[in-house]
């Protein structure tokens, strides 16, 4: 079940709605947000796992709003890095992501994401670096 966050005052884009993103958890003054995806059969490669951009996907979803929730929606994220680490098959099916902020900065933030199945197994983990700009112009 969705939870209210900062993140209701924004549009949700379609990208997130298409990986069935729904926030589950927020920890705001820790930086912590957990997040359910759906692994749909849409997304599987030929060996019918999830394949792995829609993962990447899923985990960068999980570190921005990390982010927002943190600075009560006044910092906007922009990935300009992120580094992916596949360590096992991922089956269609609900995905848990739990993102959290490493260190934010004035400009930029590093920030970790894990991504788990049904069982709680970690599938893949990234980190990233953000730049951060007022929501304002980001927006603007």
């Amino acid at each position: 079940m969705a939870i209210a966050t900062v993140l209701d005052r924004f549009p949700t884009p379609e990208c997130a709605r298409t990986l069935g993103l729904e926030i589950l958890e927020a920890d705001p003054p820790a930086g912590r947000v957990k997040i359910a995806f759906e692994g749909r059969r849409e997304f599987c490669n030929p060996r019918g796992f999830v394949q792995g951009g829609f993962l990447a996907a899923m985990l960068d979803d999980c570190m921005g709003p990390a982010v927002l929730i943190h600075t009560d929606g006044a910092a906007f994220p922009t990935t300009i890095n992120l580094n992916v680490s596949f360590l096992a098959p991922a089956c269609p099916g609900r995905l848990i992501g739990e993102g959290r902020i490493v260190q934010l900065g004035k400009t930029i933030c590093f920030a970790e994401a894990d991504l788990t199945d049904a069982v709680g197994f970690i599938v893949a983990r990234a980190s990233a670096s953000l730049r951060i700009v007022p929501t304002a112009k980001a927006l603007g």
